[in-house]
């Protein structure tokens, strides 16, 4: 059984944060492995990705992903991508029965809706693309599709929490130097470390932006191995690779 995360507030938009139960993935892998880039099998992550497609009323062929290079480019999408997959973080549509999905293991899944205008987004938003402008560039992109930020709904899914997210002060003086009031979104760590509230962060760019409800489901990717894959887990365990969640919109 696939395990799937929604939120009300994007009301009648067909959607789910799909968490790691219910897939055919095995060891380190161990369930709903959506991840192309890793080193899973490509024909038991293509059955993963069809089970996804089927959970979302559709087949395979419209489950549309790109090609994420944490940036804040995103690209309208009114087809399945015919070739190689676009580079960028963020996808909109207008078409119904397209599904826009998202590969995540820390970073934030986030997906995008104005049901009043029949537009919806997605954006792979880690802490590169999320200060970069990924997010707003997800919203200016729906609008030139016909959509209204302020009647726009955006919801953040499982990601890494500030508890866990543990950074350099490198990484803090960027994001100083980019904007002082971010400064918020950290907490004192042990010596010269702090702790990033990734999800805080973007809740704020994105209603700085305008829109009309934003949200995290306030799931921890890092502190619940049984559902969620993570990156940075992965890499405190020493283990080889990782798998990789999805997270779906359609109209």
């Amino acid at each position: 059984m696939l395990e799937i995360i929604t939120s009300d507030a994007l009301g009648p938009v067909k959607h789910g944060f799909f968490t790691r139960r219910g897939g055919a993935s095995s060891g380190i892998f161990s369930g709903l492995n959506c991840g192309t880039g890793s080193s899973d099998l490509a024909e038991v992550v293509e059955i993963n990705r069809a089970r996804v497609a089927d959970a979302m009323g559709a087949g395979i062929a419209q489950l549309v992903t790109v090609h994420q290079v944490h940036s804040p480019d995103v690209v309208a999408v009114s087809a399945p991508h015919s070739g190689p997959l676009p580079k960028a973080d963020g996808m909109v549509t207008a078409t119904p029965g397209l599904v826009l999905g998202v590969l995540t293991a820390d970073c934030q899944p986030v997906l995008f809706a104005d049901p009043a205008a029949g537009v919806i987004g997605a954006a792979h938003a880690g802490w590169r693309g999320s200060k970069e402008g990924v997010l707003e560039s997800v919203l200016d992109a729906m609008e030139t599709l016909g959509a209204r930020r302020e009647n726009t709904t955006a919801v953040i899914g499982p990601t890494i929490s500030q508890t866990a997210y543990e950074v350099g002060p490198e990484f803090l003086y960027e994001f100083l130097d980019d904007d002082a009031e971010s400064a918020r979104f950290f907490a004192q760590g042990e010596g010269d470390r702090a702790l990033f509230d990734l999800p805080g962060y973007a809740l704020w760019r994105l209603r700085r932006a305008g829109i009309g409800h934003a949200e995290w489901t306030r799931h921890c990717t890092y502190r619940d191995p049984d559902r969620f894959y993570s990156f940075r887990r992965t890499t405190h365990q020493r283990e080889a690779d990782y798998g990789r969640l999805i997270s779906c919109i359609r109209l």
